[in-house]
């Protein structure tokens, strides 16, 4: 297999909900393919372009977190997961990399905000429900997000 692996499972069990799991090394260019398989599943649903665009503003910020934090020799993988449901977009984007104190307030680092800056700050505006995994000194960080769809109404 290649640097980057894309799989879609479908499941008859969960009608109406499409997985689709991309596998990329930690590095910046790979955050453009992250956001093309997005922006792929929302042609699926018709998504309006506003809606897209703070959806890839969101995963943008939550895949460079991983690529720019977890780890510190530039290799590693970032897994990202779409979940597609009829009412419903989450994402989870996990990595092996170190893990972090989510709770730990922004410090500023030259002109830069340090994990739990402003990035996690963006998503958790933009996501109906978002959830945040990482320990300091345990390998790994889970972030994980959802967009409640609105219907037109037939």
């Amino acid at each position: 297999m290649g640097e980057a692996t894309l799989v879609e499972t479908a499941d008859e069990e969960l009608e109406g909900m499409r997985t689709v799991r991309l596998r990329v090394p930690a590095r910046a260019e790979y955050v453009a393919l992250a956001r093309l398989a997005l922006s792929g599943l929302a042609d699926i649903v018709a998504l309006p372009e506003e809606l897209l665009a703070d959806l890839k503003l969101a995963l943008t910020e939550a895949v460079s977190n991983s690529v720019r934090h977890a780890y510190a020799d530039g290799g590693g993988f970032v897994s990202i997961a779409y979940e597609l449901s009829r009412d419903s977009l989450a994402v989870e984007v996990v990595d092996d990399g170190k893990g972090f104190d989510p709770e730990r307030p922004p410090l500023l680092e030259g002109e830069e905000l340090t994990e739990g800056g402003l990035g996690i700050a963006i998503i958790r505006t933009i996501a109906d429900e978002f959830e945040l995994f990482s320990q300091p000194g345990v390998r790994g960080s889970r972030l994980r997000f959802v967009k409640r769809l609105q219907r037109p109404v037939a």
